[in-house]
């Protein structure tokens, strides 16, 4: 079912006597579900559609994704189409080379979809689709040095620079997550050990509080309360309301977490010197109960500080539709 939506905003292009507005498609694949949507050039959506991925078979997952953008076609005029997918996509953004909950490897999407659909297709890593939503339509618009963080279970992120998406010579560019910020430390699901997201992302989050809860259950009286008694059924949203109640258990969880999101920040912005980080992903809904711990490590652990500009830090403000807005636009790049 298709629903109509308003999201983003002007960018401060166009008038009431400029060209028409030109339309496109942005899809958003990920392990579950299907996301599209159709975006006008301010990186507003006029129409969304949703469907199941069949994640373990890639010529089916072609199929729904065509058939999500043919809804859409009917009744929108549309000049091209932007997928984003979760996985390494290749430099010329055509095949996604790897993808970790989905069965493509070395899958030609692009050609698949032309072949299709009919219409110019364009391949992006979904990260760095939602990351150029933000730097363009978001929180970092104005900006042409943007770093957007996605904290979710995992942490993601794009990164824009001089007005463009960094992608890297093999197009894998920005899998920031896994940078290592503790030598021999966490074991990750990348294989290696002491990568960024085993300590800043929301499952270092709910990690945390599992811990602080089966140690000082006093002190986590909330967070048991919210799981049903059992520190086993802790999630990440629960613990933002614990928090938000004034858990002081889940607050330490936040002050953690954001303690090792401001380190990490701090050294981005040692190597790539942005004007702006955004923090999105869902553990960005807590807002300032990550973000003010965040910045507090940022500052402190930041080369030079004092000596130097130091750069924002805000909330994403797209929501989970950024990545749809941004694969849209980079099919009209």
């Amino acid at each position: 079912m298709t629903s109509s939506a308003a999201h983003g905003a002007p960018v401060g292009t166009g008038t009431a006597t400029s060209k028409p507005v030109t339309l496109t498609i942005g899809v958003d694949v990920g392990g579950t579900k299907v996301a599209a949507g159709v975006v006008d050039e301010h990186g507003a959506i006029l129409a969304l559609t949703r469907r199941d991925t069949p994640a373990d078979d890639p010529a089916k997952t072609a199929d729904v994704i065509a058939d999500a953008v043919r809804e859409l076609i009917a009744s929108h005029e549309v000049s091209a189409i932007g997928l984003g997918a979760a996985g390494f996509v290749d430099a010329t953004r055509s095949t996604v080379m790897f993808a970790p909950n989905l069965a493509w490897r070395d899958e030609p999407l692009r050609a698949a979809m032309e072949e299709r659909l009919g219409l110019p297709a364009v391949v992006e890593n979904d990260a760095n689709a939602a990351a150029w939503a933000e730097a363009r339509f978001g929180a970092g618009r104005g900006e042409d040095n943007v770093v957007v963080i996605t904290v979710g279970t995992g942490i993601g992120g794009g990164i824009v620079v001089g007005g463009h998406l960094l992608r890297g010579r093999y197009g894998v560019a920005a899998e920031i997550g896994h940078f290592n910020i503790v030598p021999d430390g966490r074991r990750c699901g990348c294989g290696l050990q002491g990568c960024w997201e085993q300590y800043a992302s929301g499952r270092a989050l709910v990690q945390e509080a599992y811990e602080q809860a089966i140690a000082s259950p006093a002190l986590a009286s909330e967070l048991l309360r919210l799981a049903g008694g059992k520190a086993e059924g802790i999630t990440g949203p629960i613990v933002t309301e614990a928090a938000q109640s004034g858990d002081v258990a889940a607050l330490q969880c936040f002050d953690e977490v954001g303690r090792w999101l401001g380190r990490g920040i701090a050294q981005l912005a040692a190597i790539l010197d942005p004007g702006v980080f955004v923090i999105g992903g869902g553990v960005s809904a807590a807002g300032e109960l990550l973000r003010e711990p965040a910045v507090r490590a940022f500052r402190k652990h930041l080369t030079a500080r004092g000596h130097r500009p130091t750069a924002d830090v805000r909330i994403a403000e797209l929501g989970p539709e950024a990545g749809i807005v941004g694969a849209a636009d980079l099919a009209r790049t």
